[in-house]
Order: structure tokens, then sequence, then C-alpha cells
């Protein structure tokens, strides 16, 4: 709706300056419906197990500095410190490399958006005999008042008031991706 109202005061409008603005606003607007509709069809395929999953043995932990790497200037801007405890040596376990990056990802894209400013952001991995244990532990900016299954539902946001750009859909689709993977 908001793309079509802005289409029509492009049309009608005279004003270059204020043309160039609703153009702008639009370009923000499609790309945030782009990502909403790739969304839907990655939460789509990944609950119904319609992806194809190429297992390889990687290292965890390399991947998960990475990750840590690439959303570190993120983690600044928001003023948030990103701490990594892992566990020792390498974390190796058979995977989809590119599907556990989006796993990653989203929980880390998550905790970017949803954590409150000033505070610590606990990217965790444990080793056990049989599995690693990867956890992500950061406090919401809004008070949560959901159970934490809840969470993990599609479309389900703990910022109810929608202040945010978040779908819903990244906690949904990483744990679905972790589930096909045997996680």
């Amino acid at each position: 709706t908001s793309i079509i109202n802005y289409v029509d005061l492009l049309k009608s409008e005279n004003d270059e300056e204020k043309r160039i603005e609703y153009i702008q606003v639009l370009e923000e607007k499609s790309f945030r419906l782009k990502k909403l509709i790739d969304d839907l069809i990655d939460a789509s395929k990944a609950s119904t197990g319609n992806i194809r999953m190429e297992l390889q043995v990687i290292d965890l932990h390399q991947l998960i500095r990475q990750a840590r790497g690439e959303f570190e200037e993120v983690f600044e801007k928001k003023n948030l410190n990103l701490r990594l405890v892992e566990g020792e040596g390498p974390a190796y376990v058979q995977v989809d490399g590119q599907n556990m990056w989006r796993v990653l990802e989203n929980i880390l894209g998550n905790a970017a958006k949803y954590a409150m400013p000033g505070t610590r952001v606990y990217l965790e991995s444990q080793l056990t005999q049989e599995h690693v244990i990867v956890s992500l532990k950061n406090i919401s900016w809004h008070p949560l008042e959901m159970t934490p299954d809840q969470v993990m539902e599609r479309f389900v946001r703990g910022d109810q008031a929608r202040t945010t750009e978040g779908s819903g859909l990244g906690l949904s689709i990483a744990s679905s991706l972790v589930s096909l993977q045997g996680g």
C-alpha cells in the first residue's frame, strides 16, 4: 500500500526535490519488500525441507569466527560488545556450509537488531562428546512477553510495535535450517 501511495504522489508531484525524495522512499520500500519475499520463500523451503543440503565436514569454530568478523562493524555501530566464547580446538561438524552461514547470519542479525545498546552479546560454542552446542545470549531492547518456543515461530517479533526492520522470520528460518542438518 505504501509503495502504491508513493507512486501516486510521484505522478502528481512537480517539485523535483520531492520527486527525488519519493523515489528514495520507493527504493527503500522495494528493497524491504524484496527481502520479505525472499525470507518468506526461504522460510517455506526450510520448514518443508525443500532445500538441497550439501553436507561436508567443516570447523564450526572457524565459521563462527568468520561470522563474528563480518558482524563486528554492525555491532560496533549498535554499541554492542560481541563476546566470543568457544570450546578448545576445532569443532568439526557435518553440515551444509552455506546454510550454516545463513543460520549464523540470522541469529547475529537478530541480536544486532534487537539487543539493548551498551550491552554484551555472547556467542558461545561448547563441545560435548557427540555435539557442538552453539548459543547466543543478549539482553533484548524490548521486554519479551513470550516463551522461548514462541520466539522461534514464524512472524513472531519481540518488538510488537514494529519499529524495527525485522520480518519475524529470521529465527524460524535458522531453527528449520539447523533441524534439516540434524541439529
